[in-house]
């Protein structure tokens, strides 16, 4: 079958699966299948493809009808207008969380020093290497429990060009140490109870990065009761939040009577984000 027969056939089984933008997404999946821009399967559509390319296509059509996420199948996310390789054993990096990278950036450039950051559940590395990305001058230390993951954020480091980050294999702060002007971390945070009725392309995301415990705010806890250890003087501590979330991540903030300042940021939906909060002058 050629290009267009084969596009047609993807798009109507999509279709019937009622995937968003079921035409963008088969596009996408033959471009890569045929390591193709999306120019060139237009102009191309009359051409036949090999027997394996045909099968690689429709199990990639098949298992996004299983659930999968396209990022999974391709390999491939952007953020930060940098590209991330991604698979099963990592979460899928957002556009809602560049909204915290922006901030500690922002931030950052207004200091007077190169700082240090740490990174807390890096994952694929989406926001340490962001940051290493565009604050090259800063010292970054990445952890995460998953030793998997951190293979996946090393070579997104090494794809992207990053050098200045050190990765550390720990549970939470552990095996962290020194000190830091900037704490991050864009923890699990969903309630276990809600998982199981999330749609099928998050549930395809390790339940190590999604569960949050059963009010979704242990690691909240787990991060704040401990950060201030960790932060220098005049450090600033950088959370992503659930959309409704802010009240109570707040006053786990205020209830440790360690950090001023708090602020929060909402996303391009209008949910609330992100909180800052700065450690409390002596």
């Amino acid at each position: 079958m050629t290009i267009e027969e084969n596009l047609k056939i993807g798009l109507e089984k999509l279709k019937k699966k009622k995937i968003e933008e079921p035409r963008k997404i088969a596009r996408l999946l033959l471009c890569f299948v045929l390591k193709m821009r999306k120019e060139e399967i237009v102009v191309y559509g009359t051409k036949e493809l090999t027997k394996k390319e045909e099968e690689e296509y429709q199990n990639s059509i098949q298992k996004l009808e299983e659930g999968y996420p396209l990022q999974y199948i391709t390999h491939h996310q952007e953020f930060m207008k940098l590209d991330f390789y991604v698979d099963e054993k990592v979460l899928i990096p957002r556009a809602d969380t560049e909204i915290t990278v922006e901030e500690v950036i922002w931030y950052s450039k207004n200091k007077p020093k190169n700082l240090r950051i740490l990174d807390l559940c890096t994952g694929s590395g989406a926001i340490a290497i962001s940051l290493g990305k565009y604050l090259p001058n800063c010292e970054i230390v990445a952890v995460d429990i998953s030793k998997e993951a951190l293979k996946i954020a090393k070579k997104n480091a090494k794809q992207n060009e990053v050098n200045n980050i050190t990765f550390v294999q720990s549970n939470l702060f552990e095996k962290v140490r020194g000190t830091f002007d900037i704490i991050v971390s864009n923890p699990p945070y969903i309630k276990t109870g809600v998982i199981e009725t999330l749609e099928p392309q998050v549930q395809k995301e390790p339940i190590l990065a999604l569960d949050g415990g059963g009010d979704g705010l242990m690691f909240y806890r787990k991060i704040l009761t401990k950060a201030g250890t960790y932060l220098k003087q005049d450090g600033a501590i950088f959370l992503e939040i659930g959309y409704d979330q802010k009240e109570e991540v707040v006053n786990i903030i205020q209830e440790t009577k360690e950090y001023e300042e708090i602020q929060t940021k909402k996303d391009l939906s209008g949910n609330n984000r992100m909180v800052m909060a700065k450690k409390r002058s002596l």
